[in-house]
């Protein structure tokens, strides 16, 4: 308990706020996270043994990252000037509420979706326009966006796919937000691997649009590396917030190893979307478990007494994701799709009385 004069220094802001909530717990078979079940290749793991002796971990890192700006705008089929790197995607979603609002302003977000939206927009008093999906999980933009404007909304998010639901959403439906928005766009792609679905051949003609990308789903999860894709102009001012030497030498040293290593990634990316088709034609057959369909490298489904469900597995080693905390996720639970081997002893459990 804070004594009464530290509790009036807080901001009612930081008071009000409730914070993100990552699991942490060990399990045997861990499926929860969104995580690449496999690890680096031998060889990449290699190359950062032998790094260690040269990377001059005394020095502070590149603050550009020059070397891996370089290595993803060869990957994108861009220019560096259009890249900024963040610590994770997390960084670059609160950099850019930084740089597009001020307090009183609102970010609109699909609903539900991935929570750090809103938890970083009220941390920096930013208020939260929530826009409620069908019952499919679908968008639909609205008929005139005089209401969005009249919210003072500076921001519309996408999660593409959307996390925790998996689907990408209808693709026309957010070109008319791209046609008729005047404000901020944001495509978060961090699961494009899997999805295979962007919106990268828009950006010429859609100034205000942003795309977010993350390496921490195909492998490098640990070293929080994001990065954005935006016009020249819009990097520069994100950079005058970014705070300096934001990306460790280690996570951009192997970010631009893997991605010259990539075609593992993409062999492990392959496997995991076969097991991601086999897991959802199992798991419409078990009673009482309806699996939503996904673009991404998990899945939604609902089941009968979800939280008694989720207990049931971990007591038998199995993690995966609780949504009980959201209104419409009631009984819903979110699996990683994991190694063959994994898959199939969470297929088991499930199916098991």
């Amino acid at each position: 308990m804070l004594p009464a004069f530290l509790e009036k220094l807080i901001t009612e802001k930081a008071l009000n706020l409730a914070a993100y909530k990552a699991e942490h717990i060990t399990a045997p078979v861990s499926l929860h996270a969104n995580e690449n079940p496999y690890p680096p290749s031998p060889e990449l793991l290699e190359e950062l043994r032998e790094s260690l002796v040269t990377l001059e971990l005394n020095r502070y890192p590149d603050p550009d990252g020059q070397k891996l700006k370089a290595s993803l705008s060869e990957k994108l089929g861009t220019t560096p000037d259009h890249l900024v790197l963040g610590n994770g995607s997390d960084e670059l979603i609160q950099l850019l509420i930084q740089v597009f609002c001020d307090p009183g302003d609102r970010v609109a977000f699909p609903d539900p979706t991935f929570s750090m939206y809103s938890i970083i927009a009220r941390g920096l008093g930013v208020e939260p326009y929530p826009l409620v999906l069908s019952d499919q999980w679908d968008f639909k933009a609205p008929e005139n966006f005089d209401s969005w404007k009249q919210e003072k909304v500076k921001i519309v998010f996408f999660s593409y796919p959307n996390n925790p639901t998996g689907n990408c959403f209808s693709a026309e439906e957010i070109q008319k937000v791209l046609n008729n928005f005047e404000g901020i766009i944001v495509l978060d792609e961090a699961y494009y691997d899997f999805a295979r679905k962007t919106f990268l051949d828009k950006l010429k003609q859609h100034p205000n649009l942003i795309l977010l990308r993350s390496l921490s789903k195909i492998g490098l999860a640990g070293l929080r590396v994001g990065y954005g894709i935006a016009d020249p102009c819009i990097i520069r001012h994100i950079n005058k917030m970014r705070l300096p030497y934001n990306l460790n030498s280690i996570s951009q040293f192997m970010t631009e190893r893997l991605l010259a290593r990539f075609s593992t990634v993409e062999d492990q990316v392959d496997i995991l979307l076969q097991e991601r088709e086999r897991m959802s034609t199992q798991m419409v057959k078990i009673k009482g478990i309806q699996p939503y369909p996904s673009d991404s490298n998990f899945i939604l489904f609902k089941a009968t007494e979800g939280t008694a469900l989720h207990q049931r597995l971990l007591s038998s080693g199995v993690l995966i994701r609780n949504l009980v905390g959201h209104p419409r996720l009631k009984d819903c639970l979110r699996v990683t799709v994991g190694t063959p081997e994994q898959n199939d002893k969470f297929l088991s459990l499930l199916a098991s009385e």
